[in-house]
C-alpha cells in the first residue's frame, strides 16, 4: 500500500509517497489530488523536508526506495554524496560512477529521480556553471540552490 501526504514548501506543493517502510516519491504538484493518509514515515519525511527548508537540516535520514535501472541507482547514490551547498557537473557524476563518457545518461538518470530534494539532483549543474534541466523547473532548482548557498555563484565541488 502506498500512502500520500502533501507539504506546502517555499518551492511549491510537494506530494510525498511512502510504502510501509520507505519513501518512494516526492513530486512537484499544483494541487492535492490523492487521499491523505497519516503514517509515521510520512510525518518524518514531512518534518525533515520542513527542516531542510527552514535551514536546520542539511542531510536527510530516511529509508529510500530506489526503483530504477542499475545505472540510474548508481547515479542516484552518487548524488547522495554531494555535500549540502555544493554543486557538481553532470560530467563529474559520470566520472565518479566510472562512466566518464555517459554524461547524457547521467542527465537522463537525474531526470528520472523520483526523490528530488532528498536525492539532491538540483546540485548538478552544467559544466560551465549554468543551470540545466530540473523536474520542478529551473526557477525551483535555482531557489533550492539559493537556500543552500550563501554566494551568488554556485561553487563547483570537483
Amino acid at each position: 500500500m502506498i500512502a500520500y501526504d502533501y507539504l506546502k514548501s517555499p518551492v511549491g506543493m510537494l506530494e510525498i509517497s511512502v510504502t510501509e517502510r520507505q519513501v518512494c516519491a516526492v513530486r512537484f504538484v499544483s494541487d492535492v489530488t490523492k487521499t491523505i493518509t497519516a503514517t509515521r514515515l510520512l510525518d518524518e519525511c514531512k518534518l525533515q523536508l520542513q527542516q531542510y527548508f527552514d535551514g536546520t537540516r542539511e542531510q536527510f535520514n530516511l529509508p529510500l526506495q530506489l526503483s530504477g535501472t542499475e545505472f540510474q541507482v548508481k547515479v542516484w547514490r552518487a548524488l547522495l554524496t554531494i555535500p549540502y551547498g555544493q554543486t557538481v557537473s553532470y560530467a563529474d557524476i559520470a566520472i565518479k560512477i566510472g562512466a566518464s563518457k555517459a554524461v547524457r545518461a547521467v542527465g537522463g538518470a537525474n531526470n528520472k529521480n523520483c526523490l528530488p530534494i532528498i536525492i539532491p539532483c538540483h546540485r548538478v549543474i552544467g559544466k560551465n556553471s549554468t543551470l540545466t534541466g530540473y523536474a520542478g523547473g529551473l526557477a525551483v532548482k535555482q531557489r533550492l540552490l539559493e537556500l543552500e548557498c550563501s554566494e551568488a555563484q554556485y561553487p563547483l565541488l570537483f
